[in-house]
């Protein structure tokens, strides 16, 4: 049996039926074809034409044709009716029978048919043959539109592929909610552009003239990769139009390539905040992670789960999951398989405060690249607590170092924050602290050492976004610390896929820098999210907090902002800090002396005094 044959199957009358329609129609196209050609070369008389020849030629052609299409599977159900694939071996068999048919009229010297009949009866039915299949498509996906008095009328802002995709999918989906009745669009190109016959009606200002031309009850945002600035434009001006505001999910929300009506969702403050698509062929990139162990500390937390999801795409020999956190193994397990019995060898339940407990599990797994996203976080309450800071952060990330020398680690990892450009916090001093360590990590072990340093990331557990949603479900009041701080911020995917893309191309001992894009005032963000509630919510400021910028720096003094390799990634030099000052930190000290003690060893000696006027500077 050929082996691209498919294994056939009993067929109902029905599909037998289905199947023998495009045999009908190409039969029929060809006796129509032919025969137009060869009476047309008789100037349409019907006694000059022989009707014998040309009953013959048809019969031959049908033939033909129908051999070379059974070779093509073309009748036997490979191709869906009115398909480009259907239309391709459509026309390979046509032009194949159009050969055969000269060559054989070109051999008999009396020339039963005129030469130029298969030269222009072919095309002649192929044309029928496409004509027949387009018409039929036509029917079936007028079949497959939504109906008008179930779903809502809708403009989508954006007639680039995100907005193609999703026209397509809606008007061929006859379950959907919203049927697109025009597009919007602000590039002059595609001003005259329609899309399964849905037309682009103008630009952002012509959307309330349009909502009331069409009737659409409801504008769907449907760009990928756009400013802030542009999607809360488009909401308030369709909502000032008394429309809804519906957004298609960003690129790197959807888990296929596909988009549907079920994909449409309410807006999020995340997208109130921009999107910025991140153009890395993370496929490529990631291949040194191809066949090695890897493992993540603090697997449980917002970095740590989203890094193992994303690891877990790629094909590693290993990827182990190391948290002290049970709940937040079980949680981070149940997203990557569907089940979480906590039985398997991926999970390690471990603190990072034991060492020698950090030591075996280095020594009997041997990782041979690690992300080490474990770490104290909270602002706050490390201003409290800082000898927490130097036992979880700075102690902790020592002795995974250690571990890393002692097991040959290939590449090491250090989530870093953009607080530890010229910190003025206990977390800020103790992240800066790690960077050091991992600096000097990559003078004294083999393998390489690097930091990765990005700002807030949206969603994670204790961020601004989720305390604000918490505040808004409760009936407020909201609370910002000061009208005008503003901070950075990043989709948790975005900033694992730089992690990711950093790790690969960062250098021994480096600070990589990610980039944020513009900062975005707290104020602003609060404000969107008291607009969708669904009572009055109140904004009430509050004060800068101990340790607290008015606004946070991604590159520290002296740093500067240099991307040798990648438009989103900043390369700057670490100073390397002996891991014996660190040691020497006392976490039960008196906590003033202890911040003191860790400011200290954030800079090299030449960058000190500089730096500590700084800091005179921000906490003043």
């Amino acid at each position: 049996m050929n082996e691209e044959e498919p294994i056939s199957t009993p067929k109902s009358p029905a599909q037998k039926a289905r199947m023998r329609a495009p045999w009908l129609v190409d039969a029929g196209a060809w006796a129509l074809g032919l025969s137009a050609a060869i009476v047309a070369r008789h100037d349409l008389d019907l006694a000059a034409a022989p009707l014998t020849a040309t009953a013959v030629a048809v019969l031959v052609a049908i033939v033909l044709h129908t051999a070379i299409g059974h070779h093509q599977f073309l009748y036997r159900g490979r191709y869906g009716f009115g398909t480009f694939e259907e239309v391709r071996a459509v026309f390979t068999t046509a032009l194949s029978v159009v050969v055969v048919l000269f060559t054989i009229d070109l051999m008999i010297p009396s020339r039963p048919v005129p030469l130029s009949a298969t030269l222009v009866g072919g095309p002649v039915a192929l044309v029928i043959m496409f004509g027949v299949r387009y018409l039929r498509r036509l029917q079936h996906e007028r079949r497959m539109r939504p109906d008008v008095t179930q779903a809502t009328p809708a403009l989508l802002f954006g007639a680039g592929e995100a907005g193609q995709r999703l026209v397509r999918s809606l008007v061929r989906d006859p379950n959907s909610r919203y049927l697109p009745v025009g597009l919007i669009d602000d590039d002059p190109g595609k001003r005259h552009l329609r899309v399964c016959g849905v037309a682009v009606r103008g630009n952002r200002h012509d959307i309330p003239d349009v909502l009331a031309a069409t009737g659409a009850r409801t504008v769907i945002f449907a760009v990928a990769n756009v400013d802030a600035a542009v999607i809360r434009e488009i909401r308030r001006t369709a909502l000032d139009a008394g429309a809804a505001f519906k957004v298609v999910p960003s690129v790197n929300e959807l888990l296929g390539d596909t988009v549907s009506s079920a994909d449409v969702r309410d807006v999020k403050v995340s997208d109130l905040l921009g999107r910025h698509q991140i153009d890395t062929d993370l496929e490529t990139i990631a291949s040194y992670l191809k066949g090695k162990r890897v493992l993540v500390t603090g697997a449980g937390g917002s970095i740590g789960s989203e890094l193992c999801r994303q690891l877990h795409r790629f094909d590693v020999a290993e990827l182990m999951m190391l948290d002290r956190d049970e709940s937040a193994l079980h949680a981070v397990q149940l997203s990557l398989h569907g089940r979480a019995q906590l039985d398997s060898p991926d999970l390690i339940l471990a603190d990072l405060r034991d060492e020698q407990g950090v030591a075996e599990i280095f020594a009997e797994r041997r990782p041979q690249i690690v992300f080490h996203a474990a770490a104290l976080k909270h602002v706050a309450l490390l201003e409290s607590y800082p000898g927490e800071a130097v036992k979880s952060n700075v102690w902790g990330t020592q002795t995974v170092l250690e571990a890393c020398a002692a097991a040959g680690v290939e590449r090491f990892v250090n989530i870093s924050t953009d607080k530890a450009a010229n910190p003025c916090n206990v977390l800020g001093y103790s992240k800066r602290v790690t960077e050091r360590l991992t600096a000097h990590a990559s003078t004294t072990a083999e393998g390489t050492y690097l930091s990765v340093r990005f700002g807030n990331v949206l969603g994670s557990r204790g961020s601004v976004l989720t305390a604000f949603a918490a505040q808004v479900a409760a009936g407020g009041p909201i609370t910002v610390t000061d009208p005008e701080v503003s901070r950075y911020f990043m989709t948790v995917q975005e900033a694992v896929q730089l992690v990711i893309q950093a790790a690969a191309i960062g250098r021994d001992g480096e600070a990589l820098v990610l980039e944020m894009g513009k900062p975005v005032r707290i104020a602003q963000v609060a404000r969107q999210m008291a607009e969708q509630a669904d009572r009055p919510v109140e904004i009430v400021y509050t004060g800068l907090l101990a340790g607290e910028k008015l606004h946070e720096e991604l590159f520290g003094l002296g740093e500067e902002d240099t991307r040798p390799f990648h438009p989103l990634i900043s390369h700057v030099a670490v100073p390397p800090l002996d891991p014996y000052e660190a040691r020497l930190l006392s976490p039960y000290s008196e906590s003033a002396g202890l911040v003191k003690d860790l400011a200290e060893l954030c800079d090299g000696p030449a960058d000190r005094s500089a730096t500590n006027l700084l800091r005179m500077g921000n906490l003043s």
